[in-house]
Formats: C-alpha cells, sequence, structure tokens
C-alpha cells in the first residue's frame, strides 16, 4: 500500500512539474579550444551536451570576454540552438579583435532565450554545468 502511494505522489509531482527540462538531466557546456581566427581574432569552439529531456529550439548565452588583466573587454551574444536532445553538438563562433593569448576568462552573465521544443521556457540555468579545456576559463 505504502508502494502505491509513494507511487502515485511521485506521479503527481512530476505532473506538476510541467513541460521543460528533466529534474536530473544536466546541459553541459564545454570551452574545448581556442583558436586563431581568419580575420585576426579568436575563434571558440564550444560543445553543448543536452543530456535533459528536450531538445531546446531556442538556447542564447550572453557572454563577457575577460583580457590578460581579467578586464571586461567586451560583450557578446551567442546563439547555439538548436541542441536535440541526447546529442553532442558542436558549435564555433569568432571573437572579433582579440587575439586567444588575450582571452584571460569567459564569464556566461545571462541566458536571454532559453526553450525547449513547443516553445515552453526552460530553466537553464539551474541546470547548467560549465566546463574549459581552454586556457582561458569558462564561469558563471
Amino acid at each position: 500500500m505504502m508502494r502505491k502511494l509513494a507511487m502515485v505522489l511521485w506521479v503527481g509531482l512530476a505532473a506538476m512539474a510541467g513541460p521543460g527540462l528533466a529534474q536530473d538531466g544536466r546541459l553541459t557546456v564545454e570551452l574545448n579550444k581556442l583558436e586563431p581566427g581568419e580575420t585576426g581574432g579568436c575563434r571558440a569552439f564550444f560543445l553543448f551536451r543536452n543530456l535533459t529531456d528536450a531538445t531546446l529550439d531556442g538556447f542564447e548565452m550572453s557572454l563577457a570576454i575577460l583580457d590578460g588583466a581579467g578586464v571586461i573587454d567586451r560583450l557578446l551574444t551567442i546563439d547555439a540552438a538548436p541542441l536535440p536532445v541526447g546529442r553532442t553538438t558542436l558549435k564555433l563562433f569568432e571573437i572579433a579583435e582579440i587575439g586567444c593569448d588575450g582571452i584571460s576568462e569567459i564569464l556566461l552573465h545571462d541566458i536571454p532565450t532559453c526553450t525547449a521544443a513547443g516553445g515552453a521556457e526552460a530553466d537553464c540555468f539551474g541546470r547548467l554545468d560549465l566546463i574549459s579545456r581552454a586556457p582561458a576559463r569558462l564561469t558563471q
């Protein structure tokens, strides 16, 4: 009887959570590498691992690029959508007019858009893991 009650409670709580991202699913953003761009700037390679239960049809990140002294050099908004569920996606972004060796940190300070398939708003900050394999840190 207790087992049935626990199952009913679990199903009820899951239904109340509504559409969006899985409670346990994580969204990993990895700054994989930086390399000189074709126009003298820096090309950033990002890997996005969507281990949630929903494809993200909208996913934008607002980034602050910090120079070697830790001073904000510029703000940059990148659009990484779509991010299919259960997949790792590679996205490249150009950071103009700054060499890769001049970037000490990339700060994720906002996610202006995070929508699951069908347009439902999702809480991406709560599910986000940041990793950097590049010399520059990726932080929030």
